[in-house]
């Protein structure tokens, strides 16, 4: 059995939120579209859900819209949303209990932000032995800077996508995933 992971997609990385994603509504479309196969084929998913606790933060604020998961992968009564405080989404949280309550050992995963909570995940799952897919075009990421640099957000997608892809997750598009 596998399981998708819906990492973060909440309204604060979205147009008119408070940070956002180069991509974000791209990204959140095919989101949507593994989140619609997964239910079809009646297998479990998880919203991770970012709620900033930390001194100092400025989006995903507890009581706000764009703490919000977004409405292009909204959670159905009876699905399972896991909080976290944390970029790994395994980090003081239920996920592994629950992806090992199940016998689960295939996990697919997409969201936001790649090189922060989902760089962290896919890397950690790895580690705790699960097989991860990383669906990466249902990914966003936004411009960093280093050094008085700026990092376009494209650039940054494509080098977080192939590290984790040469051995933490085989990164596939959306397409190709949902050909297989």
């Amino acid at each position: 059995m596998k399981a998708l992971i819906l990492i973060d997609i909440q309204n604060d990385y979205f147009r008119g939120g408070v940070n956002p994603l180069n991509g974000a509504e791209e990204a959140g479309s095919n989101a949507g579209r593994l989140l619609n196969e997964f239910r079809e084929d009646s297998q479990p998913v998880v919203f991770i859900k970012h709620v900033s606790v930390r001194p100092g933060s400025t989006f995903f604020l507890p009581g706000t819209n764009g703490v919000e998961i977004n409405n292009l992968v909204k959670p159905e009564e009876d699905e399972t949303v896991i909080e976290k405080n944390f970029p790994n989404s395994f980090r003081e949280t239920r996920l592994k209990e629950f992806l090992d309550s199940k016998g689960i050992k295939d996990i697919v995963v997409c969201g936001m932000m790649t090189h922060m909570c989902v760089d962290a995940t896919v890397r950690a799952a790895k580690d705790y032995g699960y097989n991860v897919t990383l669906v990466h075009d249902a990914c966003a990421a936004k411009d960093l800077a280093v050094d008085g640099e700026t990092v376009k957000a494209e650039d940054v997608q494509k080098s977080f996508i192939a590290a984790m892809n040469y051995f933490y997750a085989e990164a596939v598009t959306t397409d190709k995933y949902l050909k297989q």
